[in-house]
């Protein structure tokens, strides 16, 4: 669509609608000849639509903080040999437990695929246009540590990682959690309780997470948080790093 305006571009680009502008410059007037003025505008406006939901989505997936950034639901391997239920796999893809508050457990062997798994739903989110974010538990720890010293620190870190729809804690109970850890975990879990969806990528199995939380109120309690109303999947004993290697 030609003959636009300098001073039209300038207003355009001021209302924000620059993926518009660009769609109007980019119509060719010879494919869209004889095409009402109602025609044409709908292909801009969908054009232009498209351009800024490819952009929201990037964002999500850049700001989620993703281990595997490139980790894609539709490209796994050995699913069947690793015992992984495939329908199980393409239900999460959907997104749809996380708008039933639902959690996920990916629980395997070390090298068994649970954060690529964990960063592919986090991404899948993503594209569902879903407030998302990835974190190894050191991490978080760290986090909280560092926030724990600052004034307000502690009720900002809460704030922030409560208010993420989806969230995935890989390296979960990967170390034993100090009593200020365990405390942070039960509020941060309140917190998230029927507002949002937690995913934990660990490599131990349910049995033993009573154990590696302290064994007394506060594990009851976290336990009681997660496990009622969660997916677990099992991502077996290939060690999928190896794979990796062997298949460059």
């Amino acid at each position: 669509m030609n003959g636009i305006d300098i001073e039209t571009k300038r207003k355009l680009r001021e209302m924000g609608a620059a993926p518009l502008l660009e769609a109007l410059e980019a119509q060719d007037d010879t494919l869209t000849l004889g095409m009402g003025f109602g025609e044409r505008l709908r292909l801009v406006v969908d054009e232009a639509h498209s351009t800024f939901n490819h952009a929201k989505v990037e964002g999500l997936i850049r700001r989620a903080g993703l281990r595997h950034p490139g980790a894609d639901l539709r490209r796994l391997d050995l699913v069947e040999e690793r015992g992984v239920d495939r329908q199980v796999i393409a239900q999460l893809g959907t997104c749809t437990f996380i708008e039933r508050q639902q959690n996920v457990v990916f629980q395997g062997f070390t090298g068994s695929g649970k954060s690529y798994l964990g960063c592919a739903i986090a991404k899948q989110a993503c594209q569902h246009r879903i407030r998302a974010h990835y974190i190894r538990m050191p991490d978080l720890e760290e986090a909280w540590a560092l926030a724990s010293d600052k004034p307000q620190g502690a009720t900002k870190f809460l704030k922030k990682y409560a208010a993420f729809t989806l969230l995935v804690i890989d390296e979960w109970l990967l170390d034993h959690p100090d009593d200020a850890m365990r405390s942070m975990l039960l509020e941060l879990l309140e917190r998230r309780y029927d507002t949002g969806s937690t995913v934990f990528c660990t490599q131990y199995a349910k049995k033993d997470w009573h154990q590696r939380l302290g064994s007394g109120v506060h594990a009851d309690a976290i336990m009681d948080r997660i496990v009622h109303n969660t997916i677990w999947v099992d991502t077996g004993n290939h060690n999928m790093r190896e794979h990796a290697s062997m298949n460059r």
